[in-house]
């Protein structure tokens, strides 16, 4: 198996230097060349022919975005964002994802980088090796879609009859792939809907610019979890980047617990623990498992699955890393699986059913 090529593109020497030297220890990663500023880089990737990018937002000449949407446009490929820990950068980053970015891989300061150099070798080598094996289609897809909405500026929202059961609710976990595939998924559904909680794998500093553009995009209320904040119908609930995020059950409602603990699946937050609180309301939960990296979420699924809970998961031809969901197929954790753009409108179907109808739809397309 050939080397996957890499094109470095930062204006800052020192950081390019600590990128090469990280991917020079992982032997299936050639550095086949490095940039200072998107115009030069324009010509490497005709010269060179990288696999993947590894991009940084803020450069001389043309910024990064800029390069990115015309990237997407004339040549897409695999590109993973290099972003700063600031609300501009994450307002920056989310907006790169749009475009058609893979990933990104938060950029600390020139010392801190030193300082963890191994985590982010490792953080950066596993985003690489797993970045070239998204399917091309998925950029040309996520560049149309995006024109498309800027050019429309609307979303196809569902119709929705009401719940028809107490403290039903709604768990997603996603990672690698997951701002995307969640915006679409809640761009669907109506203000009505059952509440959700969410644990995407994203930075502290990321996870509130995160769910206030949510907010603003979509018609259910989205929020960044609290700590004791109490569960309603339409209204989403998003664990913040340094928490675990798990529901507690007191007097009939539902409510946010935010925990402190250590990383779970190397995650925090991590989706294993927020499906783990919902074991004892298991059969009035729905759990899905968007795209993303890694496995977490698969076991927790699986728990879910065995106590009454219905899951889904994303199906591999919509996904732009089949790891997550993909385990937890593997592990037949699941009660379905279907495309992106058809699970919102399954979640509102099944949410609609009285009690006895909700065991003979789980099974129904199975």
């Amino acid at each position: 198996m050939s080397a996957i090529k890499v094109l470095v593109i930062d204006d800052s020497s020192v950081i390019r230097n600590i990128i090469k030297d990280a991917l020079r220890q992982a032997v299936n990663i050639e550095v086949v060349g490095e940039a200072e500023d998107p115009i030069v880089a324009r010509e490497l990737i005709k010269k060179l022919n990288p696999d993947i990018l590894t991009l940084d937002i803020e450069m001389p000449k043309m910024d990064g975005i800029t390069f990115l949407s015309n990237l997407m446009r004339l040549r897409p490929m695999p590109v993973i964002m290099l972003s700063t820990l600031t609300q501009q950068g994450a307002n920056i980053t989310l907006k790169a994802l749009e475009l058609g970015a893979i990933d990104f891989i938060a950029k600390p300061s020139v010392q801190e980088l030193i300082a963890t150099k191994n985590s982010f070798k490792e953080v950066l080598i596993e985003k690489i090796t797993q970045g070239v094996t998204v399917d091309q289609k998925n950029y040309q897809l996520s560049y149309s879609l995006a024109k498309q909405k800027n050019i429309n500026n609307t979303a196809h929202v569902l119709p929705f009859s009401g719940i028809k059961r107490n403290n039903h609710i709604i768990a997603v976990g996603a990672s690698t792939g997951g701002t995307e595939a969640i915006k679409q998924l809640l761009q669907n559904l109506p203000e009505n809907s059952p509440p959700i909680v969410i644990t995407q794998h994203i930075p502290k500093s990321f996870s509130l610019s995160f769910a206030k553009r949510l907010n603003e995009l979509c018609s259910m209320q989205v929020h960044e979890a609290t700590h004791g904040q109490k569960v309603k119908q339409g209204n989403v609930y998003i664990a913040p980047g340094d928490m675990h995020l798990e529901i507690a059950h007191k007097n009939g409602m539902l409510f946010c617990t935010l925990v402190d603990s250590h990383e779970v699946n190397r995650h925090k937050p991590a989706v294993d623990v927020l499906f783990d609180s919902l074991l004892d309301l298991a059969t009035n939960v729905q759990a899905v498992l968007l795209t993303g990296m890694g496995q977490d979420g698969a076991q927790g699924m699986l728990r879910l699955k065995e106590q009454g809970a219905r899951t889904l998961i994303q199906d591999k031809n919509s996904s732009l890393i089949w790891g997550m969901p993909g385990k937890a197929h593997a592990l037949n954790a699941h009660s379905q699986d279907l495309p992106l753009n058809e699970i919102a409108k399954s979640l509102l179907d099944y949410a609609a059913l009285n009690r006895d109808g909700m065991k003979e739809a789980l099974y129904a397309r199975q």
